[in-house]
């Protein structure tokens, strides 16, 4: 079989001289995609669930029927203000006898505080908490790693780290008193553990041989790294994106190897050429549940590279717009794609797009690829 060279321009990247990579790719083929299922779909379904208020987003009264536990933990307080508003402080200065004799500060630690990255270990380690941070691409550097081990060897046997599978860390045995110093320790090393639990977006994945991989077809690292300073406004709270029905993976892809694993992240990014320009083919919707594993599923829209951010952004408002807040089980954006079919989801994602000439690129209009989704 006969093979061509496909070279492009990635973004640069500071102290890596990799500023060019070069792919083998069969000649493109044409993959005719199966027809789009016509869904019925009712006007005021369209409605937006959520509208601001006073700087956060909130469930309008008229749809908080049938809403989830975690629903109405949100409308009871908001889970941001313990960050963006200083509440940490104050709560970090109670003492655990006293929060669990009040439901508000009770949810507070075992529930809003998972909007920090802390989860409290409530049946194992009562009093002390799980903290994960977000680290793009799961890059650290000696300097942050450092830290981190200085944070967990002060809590002995029952300090520890973990490296998860989603390329990030997470540090155990932390204790609420010490959460607003670590927080800023955090900060000083250029790391956050902001918006890393519940209804967020969750560490942005990318190939894990990122700059060094011979084969890699992008350094997914500059991608991975804007996505999460627009995801937490660059560490300091992005309140657009922080009341999700449920929580959101993302990831680029960079080599043939899949080790993103893009088929079961919410919105995985493709890389793809189109007319000689590179960009992405986007898969969305997959994850995987003890009650249902759902294969993310065409788009069938291509974006130019520099556009990114603007069509991660109009997914988001699709998804924490319209998302059913019930079920748990059932508050995956993959259901709300099954609601709506591939046709009416991606149009609510038009709308939200950005009125500019590439707005186009959305209305399915699919890089021709190799069968499995662009270039690679």
């Amino acid at each position: 079989m006969s093979s061509v060279s496909v070279r492009f321009l990635a973004p640069s990247l500071a102290g890596s001289n990799r500023f060019r990579s070069r792919v083998s790719a069969t000649p493109a083929q044409s993959v005719a995609p199966s027809p789009p299922v016509a869904v019925e779909i009712d006007a005021e379904r369209l409605e937006p669930r959520v509208e601001e208020r006073e700087g956060y987003w909130v469930l309008k009264e008229k749809f908080r029927e049938g809403i989830n536990p975690q629903e109405k933990v949100k409308i009871e307080k908001e889970p941001m203000k313990l960050f963006m508003e200083n509440g940490i402080e104050e709560l970090a200065k109670i003492p655990f006898e006293e929060i669990d004799k009040s439901k508000l500060t009770k949810d507070d630690v075992d529930v809003r505080l998972k909007w920090l990255g802390l989860f409290h270990r409530r049946k194992h380690q009562f009093g002390r908490f799980m903290m994960r941070l977000k680290l793009p691409n799961g890059v650290t550097t000696s300097t942050q790693t450092r830290y981190l081990a200085s944070v967990i060897r002060q809590y002995g046997k029952e300090g520890c780290a973990d490296v998860t599978t989603r390329q990030n860390w997470q540090i155990r045995g932390v204790v609420l008193p010490d959460v607003p110093e670590i927080l800023k320790g955090l900060s000083r090393v250029a790391l956050t553990s902001l918006q890393s639990g519940m209804d967020n977006v969750r560490n942005p994945v990318g190939n894990p041989l990122a700059g060094i991989d011979p084969h890699e077809i992008i350094d997914t690292r500059p991608y991975t790294n804007l996505l999460s300073q627009f995801i937490t406004a660059n560490s300091k709270g992005n309140s657009a994106f922080t009341n999700l029905p449920r929580k959101w993976n993302v990831c680029v892809v960079g080599s043939h190897e899949l080790y993103e694993h893009p088929h079961i992240n919410d919105i995985a990014y493709i890389p793809a050429n189109k007319d000689g320009r590179f960009g992405f083919n986007l898969l969305v919707g997959g994850f995987f549940s003890p009650k249902r594993c759902a294969e993310a599923v065409p788009l069938d829209a291509w974006v130019p590279a520099e556009d990114v951010i603007p069509v991660c952004k109009a997914v988001l408002e699709a998804f924490r717009d319209l998302g059913t807040r019930g079920n748990r089980q059932k508050t995956r954006m993959m259901w709300l794609i099954d609601e709506l079919g591939i046709e009416g989801f991606r149009a609510e994602v038009v709308k939200r797009m950005p009125e500019r000439k590439w707005r186009e690129h959305l209305l399915r209009i699919w890089s021709k690829g190799n069968g499995r989704g662009g270039i690679i």
